[in-house]
């Protein structure tokens, strides 16, 4: 598969992306967490640049493969934590909303706000839809894994 697109783009879209990755960073959520959300929704969407490097970062950060090995079945395991598990299943509600699904429920919700504040669910929900953005942009481009964006 040869990727449609090679150039980076317009250094200053590049640049107000950037800025959105920092309020994520910012928003006082685990890198770590935000990692396993990344890799969640970008298992859903299929795109492999973004599966790839979300594994990367993740063992970067101490992450088990036995955790990573678990994301695509994080209900079914014993691996991660009631937080994790309201993030995760936040990710999969704002991610499958193309495949008919209600989207976020106000149960799905309600079980994200138990854990995490405010300021936290806006850079949660901002991470799932900055994943969602970049998983369209690749898999409309054609990236491929382990290479370089």
């Amino acid at each position: 598969m040869e990727p449609r697109l090679t150039d980076s783009g317009d250094p200053e879209v590049f640049g107000a992306i950037q800025r959105i990755v920092k309020a994520v960073q910012d928003g006082g959520v685990d890198p770590l967490l935000l990692d396993l959300v990344h890799l969640r929704a970008s298992q859903i969407n299929g795109c492999s640049p973004c599966v790839y490097g979300g594994i990367q970062s993740a063992k970067r950060r101490g992450e088990t493969d036995e955790r990573l090995h678990s994301v695509v079945a994080w209900r079914e395991t014993p691996f991660f934590t009631e937080p994790e598990r309201a993030a995760l299943a936040l990710t999969e509600a704002a991610t499958r909303i193309q495949d008919g699904e209600p989207g976020v429920t106000d149960e799905v919700w309600a079980a994200a706000a138990k854990h995490f504040d405010e300021k936290q669910l806006g850079a949660i929900t901002l991470n799932i839809a900055l994943t969602n953005f970049f998983n369209r942009i690749n898999r409309t481009t054609k990236q491929q894994a382990g290479k370089a964006w």
